[in-house]
């Protein structure tokens, strides 16, 4: 196995350009796993740790430019008050050493379906920046999964960051798991409130092929939600975005659980997450 070490970002996209079959490796908290137990044997790996513009974030006309190599501790230290859903992600993540080493573009590079980050990022509408020696493009997160592990990176583009604008309204996550820490999703559900446009936004993590939004319940709830009075919740309307947020999933029987389990942790969790959000925008 060759050890690729580039020292700046176009190194990096050089070394990537002239090998393809380089996987990239950040804090390394999914690639090793893969390499320990033999999963995968890959010709090269690509060291993305030295290259310093991975590791900042930034705000800029309004959106916040997110590295790919910042770690989920950072994102939970330094950006809870702007981005709160994928900060409560952030914090459900394996251990301490993993979540001070692991990265949401290490995340989205392996593209699981159960990827904690990946739901809060469906709810707040981010793009990701993918690049190569060709250029630069942005793809909406909700298009970047195209199966599970499997994504739209080209064999010779890298994940340069994630941009997404700061939260303007309550956001929430919660995820169902065989014990509280250091476990892989059964399912989970992103949340996020934009009252200055009143939208909702929802992410579904590990019970589809690929995170995905729930688009209907999403349009569903935005017309029933009372924007204007910002009164009490309907649990006629409660109820029934659980219902479609359950409906959007395609969950499979596994280890971890059931399909009919899956779809209906989703509802509950989809009824919980708006309720909290809810409440905490109206005061």
């Amino acid at each position: 196995m060759d050890f690729l070490n580039p020292v700046t970002w176009a190194d990096a996209l050089k070394m990537k350009a002239e090998r393809p079959d380089a996987v990239p490796i950040a804090g390394g908290t999914d690639v090793m796993v893969e390499l320990n137990f033999h999963r995968r044997r890959p010709p090269a790996l690509l060291d993305l740790t030295r290259i310093g513009e991975l590791s900042t974030w930034d705000l800029d006309s309004g959106m916040l430019r997110l590295g790919a190599g910042v770690s989920y501790a950072r994102i939970m230290a330094e950006l809870g008050d702007r981005l709160p859903g994928l900060a409560m992600a952030a914090r459900t993540v394996g251990s301490p050493q993993i979540r001070n080493r692991g990265t949401v573009g290490g995340n989205l590079g392996s593209a699981s379906p159960a990827g904690d980050a990946h739901p809060p990022l469906l709810a707040a509408g981010a793009r990701v920046e993918l690049a190569s020696v060709r250029g630069t493009r942005l793809v909406p997160v909700d298009e970047f999964f195209t199966g599970p592990k499997r994504s739209v990176l080209a064999p010779d583009e890298l994940i340069a960051a994630v941009l997404v604008r700061p939260a303007a309204g309550p956001e929430q996550f919660s995820k169902i798991g065989t014990r509280n820490a250091m476990v892989i999703a059964v399912s989970s559900f992103a949340l996020a409130l934009h009252p200055d446009r009143r939208a909702v936004g929802t992410g579904i993590g590990s019970a589809a092929p690929t995170p995905r939004r729930a688009a209907e319940a999403e349009s569903f709830a935005a017309g029933e939600l009372p924007w204007d009075t910002l009164g009490a919740l309907d649990p006629d309307v409660v109820r029934r975005f659980g219902e479609l947020v359950a409906a959007a999933a395609a969950p499979i029987d596994d280890v971890r659980g059931t399909a009919a389990y899956r779809r209906h942790a989703l509802a509950v969790l989809a009824r919980r997450t708006l309720t909290w959000a809810w409440r905490d925008l109206c005061g």
